[in-house]
């Protein structure tokens, strides 16, 4: 068995799940700093795993606080989602699995300490949570999401959960509105394996922050972190 196949194995053990194909656990793993340097190479990276694996976490835990507390409103419930899933608790659950000494990374992206970069955790986590509901459903989406989740999800019903930038300001915000607050990407720079994004944050189509970042949510909560200075100085 070679040392990947090997780190492989070691990282099913620690998720307490084994793929039946393989090669989706790998796809999982590989940043796309990978496919920028080998442009000859297939178009393989974990992009569009991560988009399915996030999906497929937000109905997970939307449906474990659903079932759990029948008689929390929607908008308790709403927040206590956002504080589970959230960059904060993504890299510290992926931290805790060591997940960065797994990933597949391009030279650029190693240098720059991407390894430990919280987004990048966070990303390759719901890209490993994508590969499992493709490849053993739902059931086992949830049962594996749920057990590596047990200690956010029991500190956000505690009331001891890390806040992150769009958590606390959503708390804020709807305290006295029911109206959403939206996140849009309005402009990305650079190559593939070193994009800058450029978020703002509306809300009741007023403007709130602007942020900017080396991946989508990065910028996003660049973008909170703004507009909660902003009203922190409004009440100073």
């Amino acid at each position: 068995m070679d040392k990947h196949a090997a780190n492989l194995q070691k990282l099913q053990q620690r998720l307490e799940y084994a793929w039946q194909d393989r090669s989706l656990l790998r796809r999982a793993l590989v940043h796309s700093s990978v496919t920028y340097e080998n442009r000859d190479g297939e178009d393989y990276n974990n992009e569009r795993l991560e988009f399915l694996g996030d999906a497929v976490l937000q109905l997970i835990v939307s449906e474990h606080y659903y079932l759990r507390f029948s008689e929390k409103p929607e908008g308790e419930l709403s927040k206590m989602r956002a504080l589970t899933v959230c960059e904060p608790s993504l890299a510290k659950v992926a931290g805790k699995l060591e997940l960065g000494r797994y990933i597949l990374l391009g030279k650029g992206e190693e240098r720059s300490g991407g390894r430990t970069r919280p987004s990048l955790l966070a990303d390759a986590f719901e890209a490993v949570l994508g590969s499992i509901y493709l490849d053993g459903g739902f059931a086992e989406a949830r049962r594996v999401a749920l057990h590596q989740w047990a200690d956010v999800t029991e500190d956000v019903v505690a009331g001891h959960a890390m806040k992150d930038n769009k958590s606390e300001l959503q708390e804020i915000l709807q305290r006295d509105s029911s109206e959403p607050v939206a996140y849009r990407i309005i402009d990305e720079q650079g190559p593939d394996h070193d994009k800058m994004f450029t978020a703002v944050v509306r809300h009741r189509d007023k403007k709130l922050g602007e942020g900017r970042g080396r991946s989508k949510k990065e910028a996003e909560q660049q973008a909170a972190g703004m507009a909660l200075a902003h009203m922190r100085r409004g009440v100073e």
